[in-house]
């Protein structure tokens, strides 16, 4: 299934910018200042291009390379709105999600680097936005082995697997009924925004990918520092732009 239309002559709603303000290539973490933090840090000629509801987005340039970064904000409705309209209205072929997520395997470990490879949700989202009864959703197989190549070159250790997209904060809930519910799953980390835009690029026909840093563990008494946590990012945000091509 397709995206669904979109009456005519309506403007995105959300991100004020000009079509050519924004590259055909971004990375999309959750948290506007996290935006920010990379392009001051890793990008060159970076360019304020959006702030409409401090949602911050960039662009400028990765080793020659032109890309926009900017944030998705929290949860699937947060992300669909922004994938929508980069895809739809600014014509981004790809957008790499760059996020945190919690150890729902006894078997990932705080800071592990997660490579998304399916992602279930027990929302209907995918009825809701087209018609579509899937809680199954799957990144881009040309982009995620694009960042599977770079970081065995990069020497970056991944895990990959599934996740799950809740839609709420996993600690927030019932998290030993959903498990319970999931066991079937081979789930390993749990997170809010990966179905979505899984789902919205494919309608689209363009390229999606999700690198997760975990954060946290429901089998470890595990949480990383401030410090800790810089570092760690700063392992998945760099594999991210060292996979633009």
């Amino acid at each position: 299934m397709k995206a669904p239309k979109v009456m005519e002559h309506i403007k995105p709603a959300h991100i004020e910018c000009t079509k050519e303000d924004i590259a055909p290539i971004v990375i999309m973490p959750g948290d506007p200042l996290r935006a920010k933090y990379i392009a001051e840090k890793f990008l060159t000629d970076a360019k304020l291009i959006n702030r409409a509801r401090n949602m911050f987005g960039y662009t400028g340039y990765y080793n020659g390379k032109r890309v926009t970064v900017m944030g998705h904000g929290m949860g699937m409705p947060s992300v669909s709105i922004y994938a929508f309209e980069l895809f739809y209205f600014f014509g981004v072929e790809k957008i790499i999600r760059i996020g945190t997520c919690g150890g729902l395997d006894e078997s990932i470990n705080v800071p592990d680097v997660i490579l998304a490879t399916n992602s279930y949700t027990e929302a209907n989202f995918a009825y809701t936005y087209n018609g579509d009864p899937t809680h199954w959703a799957k990144p881009s197989a040309h982009l995620t082995e694009k960042i599977r190549e770079t970081a065995k070159r990069n020497d970056v250790k991944l895990v990959e697997g599934n996740v799950i997209c809740t839609q709420q904060f996993d600690f927030y809930a019932d998290l030993e009924h959903m498990l319970h519910r999931i066991q079937d799953k081979d789930i390993l980390v749990g997170e809010m925004e990966t179905f979505a835009l899984f789902h919205i690029a494919d309608s689209f026909d363009k390229e999606a990918a999700a690198l997760l840093t975990c954060v946290d563990s429901i089998y470890k008494n595990t949480f990383l520092s401030i410090e800790d946590r810089e570092k760690s990012l700063d392992t998945m945000i760099q594999l991210a732009l060292d996979s633009l091509e």
